[in-house]
């Protein structure tokens, strides 16, 4: 009888231990699960530079360009919001499009931002960022010269290419945190919204993440960003 009695009892340990398993794997599916929140009722603009336009990709952990693009101060319901491995957020536009979060303004009308942008800016950061550039533009052809940037042939190729997507080239372009030529962060330029500053910025930028402007380049195309 304390055989049975024995072997009883290890049969429900055993079971207690499974199904502690597989709730404890339920834990885990679920919280990976949280990572993408429904958003159903939210509506983005395309905030971006006149004229240019944003990509659209199939999902964000390994995102791949759909070929799709939304043009500057376009509206768009979105469906989920998620963040892939490096903390970037992105917004799902419904049947797996995908833009990221930095390119568009949430809650933001076109409609409404076309006639306002006439008159004013958007929030106090741009206002902030728009005033000291409008103190430097007016020298930013003759400080361009105090900056020799050493990209040459095929380098200065792919630094152009990458200028163009980013602000078509201007170096007053502005999109939220992101400023100048090379929409880089606000606090990479300490300040100096001069155009050698955004040239010397730019080089050490891509230097010290990618090495050259021909592998940030290649960067940019699989992902639309650098």
């Amino acid at each position: 009888m304390k055989i049975k009695s024995i072997l009883v009892k290890s049969i429900a340990v055993a079971a207690m231990s499974v199904t502690g398993l597989v709730a404890a794997n339920n834990v885990t599916s679920n919280t990976a699960q949280a990572a993408i929140v429904q958003n159903d009722a939210s509506v983005v603009t395309v905030n971006y530079v006149s004229n240019n336009a944003i990509n659209v990709y199939n999902n964000y952990e390994n995102p791949v360009a759909t070929g799709q693009t939304l043009a500057s101060n376009t509206s768009w319901k979105v469906i989920k919001t998620a963040y892939d491995s490096k903390g970037h957020k992105w917004y799902d536009l419904g049947k797996n499009q995908w833009v990221r979060a930095k390119y568009v303004t949430i809650g933001y009308h076109a409609a409404a931002a076309q006639t306002q942008a006439q008159t004013t800016t958007n929030t106090a950061a741009q206002t902030s960022v728009q005033s000291q550039q409008t103190q430097t533009q007016t020298t930013s052809n003759t400080s361009a010269s105090s900056y020799t940037s050493s990209a040459t042939g095929s380098e200065a190729s792919a630094k152009a290419w990458i200028a163009s997507r980013e602000s078509g080239g201007s170096y007053s372009a502005s999109n939220g945190q992101y400023v100048g030529k090379y929409q880089l962060s606000a606090s990479y330029l300490n300040g100096d919204y001069s155009a050698a500053n955004q040239e010397r910025v730019a080089d050490n930028y891509v230097k010290s993440r990618y090495g050259s402007w021909s592998a940030a380049k290649s960067f940019w195309q699989a992902n639309g960003w650098y």
